[in-house]
């Protein structure tokens, strides 16, 4: 058997930090497991859902390195569900429903007051062909649900009826159908709701696990028993934790928090976005992944804790920094290239720099500073003004090496008395016109002795 999961999200806005943990949930099973990634669009929400979207979703997962290996869209698959409904009515248990959303709001009000669980009391089993006929008539259209097996012989008894599972992630599971309303499978203008369609693709496309978020619990109590009523074989389920923002709020794609182009705009690593993403809320310890390979053997879906987990976006800073200060220059080279640092000092340039930096782009103004000099000029006390034109008169002549910043110093602490931080403050600030950065020792041969001269105050 191949292990064959999915992410399976409705294109209707660009995805965010929450949604990328469920994919990358997915393909780091998949990888660990060499197993098959599906991308499915669960598209049936017509109004909407969109391409664009869809488009965005894509590029998204593979700006985060995960490439599908079929992409799939629900709203081409119409005539699979179409069958499947079929089959449930010939089996009796998909149902002709014909109250409105007001009349059933009406009665979950009576049930609370009767100290009732506000379910769906399947009224609408009892109604003769007459009521159906006059119905009709008055031009309502029926809703379809899905009868839960929750009864020995009359479904106007339900009783308690355990559904189990082994979860992936949180152990024993176990739903009760009674406490639960025979899910609506079918609205009243025939378009789908999340339910069937998923179980139906799940079935058709041979999914072997279903790794989502711990918000579905409860939906896998349902969807067992309807993998069970089309004849097929559950899947293995695993619910993860959620994220929330520090003050404990959901994570939105109608409001972009933290979506994925937005973190991507602000210039964060990918591999920062997923290691936090995969980590936080885990055993774990939240450490920069070099790759999703690497990343891959640190995530054990078992290791995931049951309460949700506080995404701080400081955080992405603190692993971007560190994929920032150990990226090697080939892995940073193209890029470079687009923000116009290029050449010969193009590598020494980096390797001097990286240290510094929070994200890549941060990288020109260094760049900047190495080839035209501080970007706003220092304001000095006569003393240090003093001291800078005596230490630049002990410039080394060239040609220069690596030692040239020890050499030159060595000279002014010889000529001045001056040394630790009176010396160097000086000296940065009217190299660099920042009070600190990458060692200056790295520096100084980039710039070349007609440069260094050329920023003398």
């Amino acid at each position: 058997m191949t292990v064959t999961v999915r992410f399976a999200p409705s294109p209707t806005g660009r995805i965010h930090i929450g949604n990328a943990r469920t994919a990358l949930f997915n393909w780091l099973f998949a990888m660990n497991n060499k197993g098959r990634y599906i991308q499915r669009f669960d598209d049936t929400d017509v109004v909407r859902s969109t391409q664009e979207f869809a488009d965005s979703i894509l590029y998204d997962l593979h700006w985060l390195g995960i490439f599908p290996d079929v992409t799939e869209y629900q709203s081409r698959r119409s005539e699979i569900y179409e069958a499947a409904v079929e089959r449930l009515k010939a089996a009796r248990v998909l149902y002709a429903c014909y109250e409105t959303p007001e009349e059933l709001d009406l009665r979950r009000k009576v049930r609370r007051t009767r100290g009732q669980p506000p379910v769906y009391g399947r009224e609408a089993l009892t109604l003769t062909p007459e009521q159906v006929a006059e119905y009709e008539s008055d031009g309502r259209r029926p809703h379809w649900r899905f009868l839960l097996p929750n009864f020995t012989s009359d479904p106007l008894q339900p009783e308690r009826t355990e559904v189990h599972w082994n979860d992936l992630v949180r152990g024993e599971e176990t739903v009760d159908l009674a406490s639960l309303s025979d899910p609506v499978l079918l609205r009243e203008d025939g378009t789908y709701l999340y339910t069937l369609p998923s179980v139906v693709d799940d079935i058709e496309m041979g999914v072997t696990h279903v790794i989502r978020g711990d918000d579905h619990v409860t939906n896998t109590g349902v969807q067992i028993a309807l993998f069970q009523a089309l004849g097929a074989e559950p899947p293995v389920f695993g619910h993860h934790n959620l994220l929330t923002t520090v003050s404990g709020e959901g994570l939105s794609k109608r409001t972009g928090a933290l979506s994925i182009e937005s973190l991507r705009g602000d210039g964060i690593e990918p591999m920062a976005v997923a290691s936090l993403a995969v980590l936080v809320g885990t055993s774990e310890n939240v450490t920069a992944a070099h790759d999703l390979g690497e990343l891959a053997g640190h995530f054990d879906p078992a290791a995931t804790s049951k309460s949700a987990a506080k995404f701080d976006p400081d955080e992405l800073f603190v692993l971007n920094r560190a994929l920032m200060h150990h990226m090697p220059f080939e892995e940073a080279r193209d890029r470079l290239i687009v923000l116009g640092i290029s050449g010969d000092r193009a590598e020494p340039f980096w390797l001097a720099v990286r240290g510094n930096l929070d994200r890549l782009s941060d990288a020109v103004a260094w760049w900047r500073i190495l080839s035209d000099g501080p970007q706003e000029a220092a304001e000095f006390s006569g003393e240090d003004r003093d001291f800078l034109h005596q230490a630049f008169d002990l410039l080394p002549e060239e040609p220069w090496n690596g030692t040239v910043w020890k050499d030159w110093t060595g000279k002014i602490r010889e000529a001045t008395g001056r040394k630790g931080k009176p010396l160097f403050m000086p000296l940065r600030l009217a190299l660099t016109g920042r009070s600190s950065g990458p060692e200056l020792a790295d520096l100084l041969p980039l710039m070349g002795r007609e440069g260094t001269l050329a920023r003398r105050p």
